[in-house]
């Protein structure tokens, strides 16, 4: 589709102006909404976003993500100039109140997905990166100064309608899909009806984001101090710059010359001001964290993505990964239906596999934060005994420093197989003679990893989706292919575009296990094969 198709300027047979359309509308400009953009692009579709704010916003959010969203962002294409920006941090250490450690979870600066188990870095940075990037796609389009007003529920198949109010007053844009990015405060939530679930989480924290050169009392990690009566979190995000969170009491404020005085015995612990012109307070801001899930993820073709989904207290560093794990589910499927005729049942797998994977983490940094800073009443104390107890048992840390993304639960997409609902490592790996990841050589469609030569059955499936087949005898690597496969008792496994487990073939079995249950909501009209292979 060119750009002036994909517009919809004019009808060309009779002269009269048509509905100005987009493929795809994506309400919000934040690093899920372009990150969504730029997902879609990879795979040809173009994409129309929406933002109120004409540029980045310059204050610093999110500070940290894991591997497996370095890896999202890889896909993105942007994974070599995060790299340059990013710095990879320690891990995690329990604090008393007193500031003795109680206990240490590290992080691998290798992890499962090829990267830094944990990487800390400035928001704006990382969404300038985002949009330096889209900015090179043709696919894509960012309209910046401007409120989405209304969203047009469907009718039928028809086109979602939104109302946008910019400079020259409100027009309307159409689209076969609108993808909601527009954070906690979201319209596109109410335009679907959908109600927040609230998972009883609710505290009042104070976030001051500081560059000095001062010399600061740190490690390469994140400090949690588990103390009721002044629960805090510190962490080094750059070569000057820090972040602390302190949760208020009833009525505290950190503002004017009183609060300058306590932020100073705040931070104490950690660095001295002596010298009040070398602490610069880039941010200082309220914030009220909660632990919320939409009702509903989806109304026709209109679908909620990051906070506009789900909300994530800050205690395991979830909330910005979350909602670019969103975007990566639900980019390929939409591509598929909307490029290569797939089953529009295949979207009902985004809310059902994302959600409960939401609130597994969610309940896990409510569950996170009670435990290190929740309640001063003496149960408060006991589960911080136990917790300092059972992080002294050998091998506790060690398992809790693991990653915390679970495998996705069972679906249509997801069949039996202990590898099933995982993401397979990405090591580095040799093609055409040069180094490189294994994602760049699977590239952005489904692929198959095998151990063994593919039996006909197997090799029918794997064509039939235009899937890479990559023997991991000769990928090059290290043997962490091989050793993956033979831990998850297959001989091959059945790679989706997001790179998780769709399915296996088991040991010694030779064909995949499952194939007739997930193959018609994925046959195109373009690959009729695929479901004559399931026939045999």
């Amino acid at each position: 589709m060119t750009t002036d198709e994909a517009v919809g300027r004019r009808d060309t047979t009779t002269g009269a102006a048509r509905k100005p359309f987009a493929p795809v509308v994506i309400i919000g400009a934040g690093p899920v909404g372009v990150t969504t953009a730029l997902l879609l692009a990879r795979r040809g579709v173009r994409t129309v976003v929406l933002e109120r704010h004409r540029g980045v916003y310059p204050l610093p959010r999110a500070v940290a993500m894991d591997d497996e969203v370095r890896r999202i962002l890889q896909a993105a294409g942007i994974d070599r100039e995060f790299a340059a920006v990013a710095r990879s941090a320690g891990g995690l250490r329990l604090l008393d109140a007193r500031h003795r450690v109680m206990a240490e979870f590290r992080r691998s600066p290798h992890g499962h997905h090829g990267f830094p188990q944990t990487s800390m870095f400035d928001q704006p940075q990382l969404e300038r990166l985002l949009r330096d990037a889209l900015a090179r796609r043709p696919e894509c389009e960012l309209r910046g100064g401007v409120e989405v007003t209304a969203i047009a529920a469907q009718e039928g198949d028809g086109p979602v309608r939104v109302t946008v109010r910019g400079d020259g007053g409100e027009t309307h844009l159409w689209a076969d899909v609108v993808l909601g990015c527009d954070g906690a405060g979201s319209l596109t939530r109410d335009a679907i009806g959908a109600v927040w679930e609230d998972l009883r989480f609710e505290e009042h924290w104070t976030v001051i984001d500081v560059r000095t050169r001062a010399h600061v009392r740190c490690w390469e990690g994140v400090d949690q101090v588990c103390d009721p009566a002044r629960p805090a979190t510190f962490m080094r995000i750059g070569e000057d710059r820090y972040r602390w969170e302190f949760r208020l009491r009833d009525g505290e404020s950190l503002d004017g010359t009183h609060g300058r005085e306590r932020l100073r015995e705040l931070v104490a612990p950690w660095v001295s001001l002596s010298n009040a012109d070398d602490f610069e307070v880039i941010r200082q801001a309220r914030y009220t964290f909660r632990a919320r899930v939409a009702d509903r993820w989806r109304r026709g073709r209109v679908f909620l993505l990051g906070d506009a989904a789900h909300l994530t207290p800050p205690f395991i560093g979830q909330g910005l990964c979350s909602g670019i794990r969103d975007a990566h589910n639900l980019t390929w499927k939409l591509a598929r239906v909307l490029q290569q005729g797939a089953h529009e049942r295949l979207l009902d797998t985004y809310e059902s596999e994302r959600k409960p994977h939401a609130r597994h983490v969610i309940r896990l940094a409510v569950a996170t934060g009670w435990a290190m800073t929740g309640g001063q009443d003496r149960a408060a104390a006991i589960r911080r005994t136990l917790l300092g107890t059972a992080c002294r048992i050998p091998g506790v840390t060690g398992l809790a420093g693991r990653g915390i993304s679970p495998a996705l639960t069972s679906g249509p997409l997801i069949r039996r197989g202990r590898l099933a609902g995982t993401c397979c490592p990405q090591p580095w790996v040799t093609a055409d003679g040069r180094r490189t990841r294994l994602d760049d050589v699977l590239g952005d469609s489904f692929a198959v990893l095998t151990a063994v030569p593919l039996t006909p059955s197997a090799r029918a499936v794997a064509e039939g989706l235009g899937a890479r087949i990559v023997p991991v005898d000769e990928a090059g690597d290290d043997g962490t292919l091989a050793a993956w496969l033979h831990d998850g008792r297959a001989d091959a496994v059945l790679l989706r575009p997001d790179r998780v487990v769709l399915d296996t073939v088991p040991a010694g079995r030779g064909g995949f296990t499952d194939t007739a249950a997930w193959a018609p909501l994925l046959c195109t009209t373009h690959r009729p094969a695929l479901l004559r292979s399931t026939a045999r």
